[in-house]
């Protein structure tokens, strides 16, 4: 299969396609200072470009020259690395204890892959760069993580692992409470999260979390893949989410508060 070009308003970082929405300019009634004229769709593009490239630099396992697969080479140590790298690393370690251990920041081969909180931070970052520039009504996509701006409101369609051409579901994001959601998955990219001990092959084939923040969504996600039932329905209990599974028999299961329009499978 062909990869096809990212459409306008889009371009690939971390391995997938960031889509941006770069929302409306706001602007204060009745002044003319040129100051507040609205900043062009592009310039509010480059920031959040500039936002990934930089964290790609520093994090990327698909860059060799990283920072992060300097580490992985032996070229470079943790210690030695940037505060960005360090700081990251602190947070992975910080939720794997947070979700015992069925998210972690290392693979089994020994690498330090820290994508499963760098993504998210980076697209809350490249958030608070379109928030400087005076957008709102933004929202961004990297590779099924969302974001969207603070008191907006954003429905968001989530795929079929089973047919990756239709839906299987819709959640709307608030800006509030729930202004993100993450799915994390082997539908698209095979089984690449590592599952907790015990636990030989997660029945879980897709998971979407919905949360107040990229970062607990994305790490919350991977967690109940990696961790199964018994992990939904711990993490459910412990954090403020919502969430929707689909597991590999063809199941849904679904936490209280998500959204009951659910696309019958079968």
């Amino acid at each position: 299969m062909t990869a096809a070009r990212p459409p306008a308003n889009a371009f690939a970082a971390m391995g997938t396609v960031v889509s941006v929405r770069p929302g409306r300019a706001a602007r204060d009634a009745g002044t003319t200072d040129a100051s507040t004229a609205e900043p062009s769709d592009a310039r509010a593009l480059g920031a959040v470009g500039d936002v990934f490239a930089r964290w790609e630099s520093r994090c990327s396992l698909f860059d060799p020259d990283s920072e992060l697969s300097r580490i992985a080479r032996g070229e470079l140590r943790l210690l030695d690395a940037s505060a960005e790298v360090r700081d990251a690393y602190a947070l992975a370690l910080h939720w794997r204890d947070a979700t015992d251990g069925r998210f972690t920041p290392h693979r089994g081969d020994g690498v330090l892959d820290l994508n499963g909180v760098v993504k998210a931070l980076a697209v809350e970052e490249a958030g608070e760069a379109l928030d400087l520039l005076g957008r709102t009504d933004w929202a961004i996509d990297a590779g099924g993580d969302v974001l969207a701006a603070a008191g907006s409101r954003l429905p968001v369609g989530i795929v079929d692992p089973a047919d990756r051409a239709a839906l299987l579901a819709r959640i709307d994001l608030d800006g509030g409470r729930r202004r993100a959601v993450a799915t994390s998955g082997s539908a698209e990219r095979g089984d690449h999260i590592w599952t907790v001990p015990g636990l030989e092959r997660t029945p879980l084939v897709q998971v979407s979390v919905a949360a107040a923040d990229l970062v607990t969504a994305d790490v919350l996600a991977t967690a109940i893949v990696a961790g199964g039932r018994a992990a939904l329905d711990d993490l459910a209990a412990r954090f403020d989410l919502d969430a929707l599974a689909a597991t590999r028999d063809g199941d849904l299961l679904a936490t209280p508060g998500w959204p009951r329009q659910v696309r019958a499978r079968g």
